[in-house]
């Protein structure tokens, strides 16, 4: 599977990995709801499960992916915004850019 991030992502995840309840953990891309032809995707952090992949992202830092949603999760593009307002927004483009959610 494969991910990327754009800089503005890689610096806060770097910067929330560098808290002490993050300790050992890694960010994980979950799928939070599901409409058929797209998915809602939210980033958290946690300890490798299973069914995880540890996916090296294109900025060197690795994530979290469950093979058992490859089908969704393979692709995933993880961005933080400033602007409009500070927020998460991670999408699929391979699903199709007409589907992005934030979070």
């Amino acid at each position: 599977m494969k991910a990327k991030m754009n800089r503005n992502a890689a610096k806060i995840i770097n910067s929330l990995l560098s808290e002490p309840e993050q300790k050992g953990k890694y960010p994980r891309v979950v799928i939070t709801e599901m409409h058929g032809n797209h998915a809602h995707y939210a980033l958290t952090f946690d300890d490798p499960k299973e069914h995880d992949e540890i996916v090296q992202t294109d900025k060197d830092i690795p994530v979290l992916l469950d093979k058992r949603d490859e089908e969704w999760l393979d692709g995933v593009w993880i961005q933080f915004f400033y602007v409009p307002e500070e927020k998460f927004e991670i999408t699929n483009p391979s699903k199709g850019w007409g589907h992005q959610h934030h979070h």
